[in-house]
């Protein structure tokens, strides 16, 4: 069988050096701590890479911790097809106060009345388990006030801080799943009572988890924030494969001092293996690659009847708009030349990735 006919099994490469990752593209996973910014993390992964060229693939509030998907050099224009990739949290709700933010980085602006408060209590996990029940599926969310969403050419968090509260317009989520643990009940430091609720969250591209909050305890009649957020994973890839954003620092002063990073301690994903977790694999032959880098349209005919089967057999929905399914057009020696849509049997790039000398010879 010709290499260029091997599709969805197709073995891309599994090793890529630190040296590689800057050169040629690759995707890092970190495990983000709390009160660090994603920018903060982004700057560290810079220092330890040694390229300006990184970027993430959404961000995380300072507050939450866990998974920030980065890209290094050309692999940043992967990004793009991670965007609209669904995202599985590990939350704790607290219900019976209020925040600006919708979450726990601004001091509560109300809480429930005790009586409401004790009837939630005495309706219990069934209670809590039923309302939840309510917001999943499609629904229109209000994002929370606090946040970067646009509004009159500013990003509302602007406008709180010049003491406007912006309408901002509902948009349409999908909530796949919430799972609650059983309730939890706290007495604050003022002598208060709420409750807490651990839960796991699987939601689409979009979707704030501080609002659901706020929306549960406002259906129950209580009010509701976030106390803690941790985002356990991004399609197909799990913080539990992250590098912790303590070893990233570690190695970025390594760096500031002179030092060598070690490469075991710094895993990544080159760009190839990222993709092949995302579309199904093509490897195309020596002069495919050659056209496909040069912008033009190769006969993949024989890739078109596999496409269908490998849409459906690909680790994770396909995270584009296109009608046509993504393929990862991969080299013979295993590097992610572009994502292609074949039609007609031609492939036409959506993405490409340009190659280094090396590799292109």
């Amino acid at each position: 069988m010709c290499a260029s006919c091997r599709l969805l099994n197709a073995t891309v490469r599994n090793t890529i050096t630190l040296a590689a990752a800057a050169n040629e593209g690759a995707i890092v996973l970190v495990d983000k701590t709390a009160d660090w910014t994603s920018h903060d993390v982004v700057a560290r992964t810079r220092r330890v890479m040694g390229t300006r060229k990184v970027g993430h693939a959404g961000t995380l509030d300072p507050m939450a911790t866990g998974l920030l998907t980065l890209g290094v050099g050309n692999a940043t224009r992967l990004l793009t097809h991670f965007v609209g990739l669904d995202k599985v949290y590990k939350a704790t709700i607290r219900l019976g106060q209020q925040t600006l933010t919708d979450d726990a980085t601004s001091p509560a602006t109300a809480s429930a009345d005790p009586a409401r408060i004790a009837e939630v209590i005495r309706g219990g996990f069934a209670l809590l388990n039923s309302v939840a029940a309510d917001f999943c599926g499609e629904i229109l969310q209000v994002p929370s006030t606090v946040s970067a969403i646009r509004k009159d050419g500013k990003r509302a968090y602007e406008l709180v801080r010049e003491g406007t509260t912006p309408e901002l317009t509902a948009r349409q989520v999908t909530v796949h799943k919430i799972e609650l643990a059983e309730p939890e009940l706290v007495v604050t430091g003022d002598g208060g009572v709420v409750i807490d609720v651990r839960c796991l969250v699987h939601v689409s591209s979009g979707t704030y988890v501080r609002a659901l909050a706020r929306d549960i305890g406002a259906k129950l009649g209580v009010y509701g924030h976030l106390i803690a957020l941790r985002r356990v994973r991004v399609g197909p890839f799990k913080v539990a494969d992250a590098v912790p954003l303590q070893t990233l620092d570690e190695q970025a002063r390594r760096v500031s001092e002179g030092l060598g990073v070690s490469a075991r301690v710094i895993p990544v994903l080159s760009a190839a293996q990222a993709a092949q977790k995302l579309f199904p694999v093509i490897v195309v032959t020596a002069d495919e690659a050659i056209a496909i880098g040069h912008g033009k349209r190769p006969s993949l005919s024989r890739a078109s009847a596999y496409m269908g089967a490998a849409a459906s057999a690909a680790p994770s929905p396909t995270p584009h708009t296109h009608h046509t399914p993504l393929a990862a057009a991969v080299s013979e020696s295993g590097s992610l030349l572009a994502l292609v849509e074949i039609k007609n049997g031609i492939a036409r790039v959506i993405t490409g990735f340009p190659q280094s000398k090396r590799e292109a010879l």
